[in-house]
């Protein structure tokens, strides 16, 4: 293995067989994530209900964890500055397991919903540094896809790891998913232990320099229109099972497949949205915005029809697409603090998951019924894309001066 340096970040020449093993290695890390965040979403009625407390309330839990990585990846990248990114990885997949293990022995709603903000905690940070070691030993013009196939573990969970964990949940007891994904966490780090190789730390990286991505206005706008562009899938998946039961009048048995839908409009989104962003990265991120405005506004207008229903959850779930590409665009914006912005747009993802999650309950507790997060998911949708317009109006600007 060799190593070079390429402007501000680190770059691994490693063998095309151990690039694939770490890539590998990165994916099962973020199937586990991913089945930890989003199996919750199909199993809210059976956790109201072994806790005693209304589907919207048990939502909360979902918006502690997102409130978990909102505040982890920027404390943890500002924090860790010094580790190398071998060992913070290996450190944030195993705090991630532990929490989840503590997650499946809480006892009661309040200590669930504390547990669950802890489990947050490294959800951020571990995506943002997993995503500068994939870019790290990507080959020229195909950094997209490197940190695509990283997501792809998240992707994949929404297919098999989501749906499956909610069929083992309904059979086993809630409780089941957060074993179930201790153990995939636990996995991962065996595999991060035998893959990753021992990188080195810059002398001059600092929680200072990390800081220093705080101060671009473009690292701003780039959180901000993930942050309320994401929210609409959020303030729909949230109460997808009780969209599909109540409004659809789908049997509870058919939730896991709802599930798995959504999971395979991510995986097309995810591959599909990671090879346009390498080829006009702007040009997928407004598309994208500007699709997803569609899609959530036909399903607040059908979701009381089955099959509506089905092809908008792909369709929502193809929404996915612009997770790689936000994430290129901030390693392009961050200057020399990578990791910090990498990290951080996590944290921008879990807002709009706490977010989407809040304002969607919102509108079913005010009585508008659970179809209406369609509406609320769009609006968010159109300020999203009114920030995006607004970043790159600004940025072209700054050429102009230049």
């Amino acid at each position: 293995m060799e190593h070079a340096t390429t402007g501000d970040a680190e770059h691994l020449t490693v063998t095309p067989r151990l690039a694939t093993l770490i890539l590998l290695a990165l994916a099962v890390g973020s199937f586990g994530i991913g089945t930890g965040e989003f199996a919750i979403m199909g199993l809210l009625p059976d956790i109201a209900a072994g806790l005693g407390v209304d589907v919207p309330v048990a939502g909360h839990l979902i918006s502690a964890y997102a409130l978990g990585v909102v505040v982890g990846a920027p404390a943890i990248a500002m924090l860790a500055a010094r580790l190398s990114r071998r060992t913070l990885l290996l450190f944030l997949m195993l705090a991630f397991a532990i929490g989840n293990l503590a997650s499946a022995v809480a006892p009661d709603m309040t200590t669930l919903t504390v547990v669950r903000f802890v489990s947050g905690l490294p959800h951020g940070a571990y995506f943002g540094v997993a995503a500068l070691v994939a870019a790290s030993i990507a080959a020229p013009g195909k950094r997209a896809r490197a940190v695509g196939r990283v997501m792809l573990g998240l992707t994949v969970a929404t297919f098999v790891g989501t749906p499956l964990t909610a069929w083992f949940g309904q059979q086993l007891g809630w409780r089941a998913l957060f074993v179930l994904v201790g153990v995939i966490g636990t996995l991962a780090v065996a595999m991060f232990w035998l893959t990753l190789p021992q990188d080195k730390v810059h002398a001059d990286m600092s929680a200072r320099r990390e800081l220093g991505a705080l101060m671009r206005l473009q690292v701003w706008l780039t959180f901000a229109f993930a942050a309320v562009g994401f929210g609409g899938m959020f303030a729909v998946f949230s109460y997808i099972a009780a969209t599909a039961t109540v409004v659809a009048g789908l049997p509870a048995d058919f939730v896991p497949v709802i599930l798995a839908i959504f999971g395979a409009g991510m995986i097309v989104g995810n591959l599909l949205g990671s090879w346009l962003a390498d080829r006009a990265l702007l040009t997928t991120i407004g598309g994208m915005l500007a699709f997803n405005i569609m899609v959530l506004v036909v399903f607040a207008l059908t979701a009381q029809y089955p099959v509506s229903l089905c092809v908008c959850v792909f369709f929502i779930g193809s929404g996915v697409a612009l997770a790689p590409a936000v994430q290129t665009r901030l390693m392009d914006v961050a200057g020399d603090a990578q990791t910090m912005a990498a990290a951080s747009m996590h944290s921008a993802f879990n807002i709009a998951n706490a977010a989407g999650a809040w304002l969607g309950g919102l509108a079913i507790s005010a009585g508008y019924g659970y179809a209406s997060t369609g509406w609320v998911g769009a609006a968010l949708g159109v300020a999203g894309l009114a920030v995006f317009l607004l970043s790159c109006a600004t940025e072209q600007a700054s050429r102009n001066k230049g």
